[in-house]
């Protein structure tokens, strides 16, 4: 796969490094003095490991790295490109034995983007993933994957797993995923790995693989520093050395200001990632560790009728999320023969989030004015003393609520992982052994707040907080003690059955337990535990050098968080990701897995060209999804609904070249409910008691079944570069439209470019225009509760249109400038 180019822009000596974590290492600069530089990789975006003797076929692994040459003349006998398949290093393998679809991003093209969102980086070149701003915040975006999301909105059911450097990132109380703390200056690569239950616990649609810079894979410095429309300045400045041969230090640093486009949304971000590193003989081991400080703004989703006012409009403020992130991860790898690897992870994660959410409220003065009630006239709203709450409002005045939460946890795991590359049979053979064990504790808080609601909509809060009030019972003071703790056992083997011929097959077998512990009272208490076994089958043939076929079939499952847990009563809903009221037991979810396809590599004289296409077929069993409840916005449940069904296609062909780098992809992603189902919704097509009636057959709201992309840069001289990348994505349907009454969210299509100009060695810059068009478009879009408030755009009057989206950013103009030591 894939030959190294023939004439590279800049000479230079290479060195060979073995084999790191998640993906592997690959080349780094030798002796020259020169600017710092990200790794070339070849047209499948991996980096390579260079091989100087020929490969061997009894004792060694394929991957394993050759001595340290010293001069740039002497040619390598073997390039060889790899690919995880599983957390830990020595998995990965060739990337032609790969039974699933290949989806990387590398340092080069997250630097493009200008973003210091991987998920921007992700959506322009994996063909099967799309953002949607659900929060209405670019730093935390859900990333969705043929179907499956990964998102930081607490209460969302998640569906792919996250690792940073072999350790798993879903946060302990609702598997939600902080993008916002992850800086994408110290990323290497970005997997995304399908196909594969080795991941663990919620990789039913794949696992999002991020693999991070070391001071062995990047040497050198680079600042770069960055500015343009609303309000944004960024920078980030990283630093790696290889201090001896056996010694290696790397840090990154980024930070960022945003006032954002909408009323109440400017954020700020800063983080941190460090890593120092030790190897010898083979044997490698790092400590890294990493910490974040952001405060977000997510104005959330706005309704249509205000948008068409002001396309800055927000709904109900404050909507802020105060996130503190800490880390430290200890990793080794052990050459204890020479086909025997073992490796293993130590790591401690902290997190604390604190969110402020304004909402309308269902308090209001009783039939007796002098006293609040709830729901209704007749119903009493309590305080927290468990007395009935008199009314301090003026007549007339727009109540709302200021709905607080605070989560802590604390996460520490271990894992350990044996490879072994014995021959079988007298054929080459890759065995991979695992087992990982992590436990988290967390500590849950949230209260209401009763205050004034004005006509920018900022709920003004008058410091009367609300105790256990409706009928059931739906709000009040929450404080649960959680603790997870999920272990894992994975064997995978990877076996030639001819040079052309690879079979893979394996699985892993999941037991988590969930215990939730009331620290009010006892409605909370519960203990669940769930198990099962994932097996995975598949096989590569490699038709020609430049032709790979392969196929493969996969089981995983995810089990319900503890959010979910305490949220999934039909009988007494709550605010969800807030106001936990109960705590029934919910199925964990099984996704089965299919999928196919042809992928190849074939060199030009105009550069490298590489294409893939497949198929997949992913059927959840007790599918997880959050039910509305119709007329208490924001409220509902956690149920399972039967089973949900995903298939699609994915096609891309690239270029990469010193002289152009070009890419195309097309994605067709079918999701659909397969089982009958009636659930609550703000829908205007609901009936009377405002219901609808899912069928099976029913598309799932807000998947968009089409995608297509296309970027290309093109080097105008050494010096100019000038590119630019586009996006359209079809139509989808509302959430809260799961029986696919309404009229769909429109598609959209997006325009972007970008420039860089290399001054000298050390000196670049660039600048980019983000929807070159001005193009007015939402990535998603529900319904709300058209009586919660007043239409204050339109003097007081009710609201007439249900749908509320999430407005997209206008046209955004950049510039900066980067320096590299």
């Amino acid at each position: 796969m894939g030959k190294p180019r023939t004439k590279p822009r800049n000479k230079r000596n290479l060195l060979i490094a073995s084999v790191s974590t998640g993906l592997l290492s690959g080349l780094f600069l030798g002796t020259d003095a020169r600017a710092a530089q990200d790794e070339e990789t070849n047209v499948q975006n991996l980096p390579a490991i260079e091989v100087v003797a020929p490969q061997p076929t009894t004792r060694r692994a394929p991957t394993r790295a050759a001595p340290a040459r010293t001069t740039s003349s002497a040619k390598p006998t073997a390039r060889l490109y790899v690919y995880p398949t599983s957390p830990g290093a020595s998995g990965s393998i060739d990337v032609d034995k790969i039974p699933a679809s290949v989806n990387a991003v590398d340092p080069n093209q997250i630097k493009r983007t200008g973003s210091l969102n991987i998920g921007d980086a992700l959506q322009q070149y994996v063909p099967g993933v799309n953002l949607t701003e659900v929060t209405g915040n670019p730093f935390q975006p859900n990333i969705e994957f043929r179907g499956y999301v990964a998102s930081p909105l607490v209460g969302t059911p998640q569906g792919l797993a996250v690792y940073q450097n072999g350790v798993r990132i879903n946060e302990a109380f609702s598997d939600a995923v902080n993008w916002d703390a992850i800086p994408t200056a110290a990323i290497r690569s970005a997997t995304i790995v399908t196909n594969n239950p080795a991941f663990g616990l919620n990789a039913l649609g794949g696992a999002v693989n991020l693999l991070m810079k070391d001071g062995f894979t990047y040497q050198g410095a680079e600042i770069d520093v960055m500015g343009g429309s609303f309000g944004r300045i960024q920078g980030s400045a990283q630093w790696g050395k290889k201090v001896d041969n056996n010694w290696a230090v790397y840090g990154a640093l980024e930070g960022a200001h945003d006032n954002g486009f909408r009323n109440f949304s400017s954020s700020d971000i800063r983080r941190f990632y460090g890593d120092v590193g030790y190897r010898f003989e083979g044997n490698e081991f790092h400590i890294n560790m990493g910490v974040a400080d952001n405060h977000l703004a997510g104005p959330s989703t706005v309704p249509v009728e205000l948008l068409q006012q002001y396309w800055g409009a927000s709904y109900t403020t404050p909507q802020t999320n105060a996130n503190q992130i800490g880390y430290i991860n200890l990793t080794g790898k052990v050459e204890a023969t020479p086909t025997w690897t073992f490796e293993g992870t130590a790591h401690v994660r902290g997190f604390s989030q604190k969110t402020q959410d304004g909402n309308p409220t269902d308090a209001q003065p009783c039939a007796d004015p002098t006293l609040l009630c709830f729901g209704d006239d007749s119903t009493p709203a309590f305080g927290l003393n468990g007395a009935q709450l008199a009314n301090p409002f003026a007549p007339g005045a727009v109540l709302g609520e200021i709905d607080r939460t605070t989560t802590r946890s604390t996460t520490f795991g271990i894992s350990g992982q044996a490879t072994n590359s014995d021959q079988l049979f007298g054929h080459e053979n890759r065995l991979v052994l695992g087992a990982t064990y992590d436990a988290s504790v967390t500590h849950f808080d949230a209260s209401s707040e009763l205050g004034t609601l004005g006509e920018n909509y900022v709920v003004t809060g008058n410091g009367i907080f609300l105790g256990q009030s409706g009928d059931p019972t739906s709000i009040g003071p929450v404080s649960l003690r959680t603790v997870n703790q999920y272990r894992g056992l994975y064997a995978l083997d990877t076996f030639n059955v001819t040079e052309a011929f690879a079979i893979t097959g394996g699985g892993r077998y999941n037991t988590a337990r969930v215990t939730l512990e009331d620290q009010l009272g006892t409605a909370l208490n519960g203990d669940h535990t769930f198990d099962r076994f994932n097996p995975v089958i598949g096989g590569t043939y490699k038709i020609t050098p430049e032709l790979t076929a392969y196929a493969g079939y996969s089981e995983a499952n995810r089990v319900p968080t503890p959010l979910e847990l305490g949220c999934a009563d039909p009988n007494n809903p709550c605010l969800i990701a807030a106001f936990l009221v109960s705590d029934p037991s919910l199925k964990q979810v099984v996704s089965k897995t299919v999928e196919a396809g042809l992928r190849g590599t074939k060199d030009l004289n105009i550069g490298q060209l590489g294409w893939k296409i497949g198929g997949f077929r992913a059927t959840n069993y007790d599918d997880i999804l959050a039910i509305p409840i119709p007329g208490l916005q924001g409220f509902g449940y956690f149920q399972n609904v039967g089973s949900t069904r995903r298939q699609g296609i994915e096609a891309e062909v690239s270029l990469k070249s010193n002289v152009v780098q070009f890419h195309a992809s097309y994605a067709f992603v079918d999701a659909r409910f397969l089982d009958a189902l009636q659930v609550g919704s703000n829908s205007p097509f609901a009936d009377g008691d405002s219901n609808i009636q899912i069928s099976p057959g029913n598309q799932i709201p807000n998947v968009p079944r089409h995608r297509i992309k296309a970027g290309i840069e093109y080097a105008v001289t050494d010096a100019w570069k000038v590119g630019g990348d586009a996006l359209w994505v079809s139509s989808q349907y509302y959430v809260g439209d799961e029986s696919n009454q309404a009229p769909k969210l429109p598609g959209y299509a997006v325009f972007n470019l970008h420039t860089s100009y290399q001054v000298t060695k050390n000196l670049q810059f660039y600048g980019k225009v983000d929807n070159v068009f001005d193009n007015r478009y939402s990535t998603y879009g529900t319904f709300f509760d058209t009586t919660a408030l007043p239409n204050f755009a339109n003097g007081g009057n009710n609201f007439t249109d249900a749908r509320s989206l999430s407005p997209a950013r206008p046209r955004a103009f950049y510039a900066g400038a980067r320096v590299t030591f």
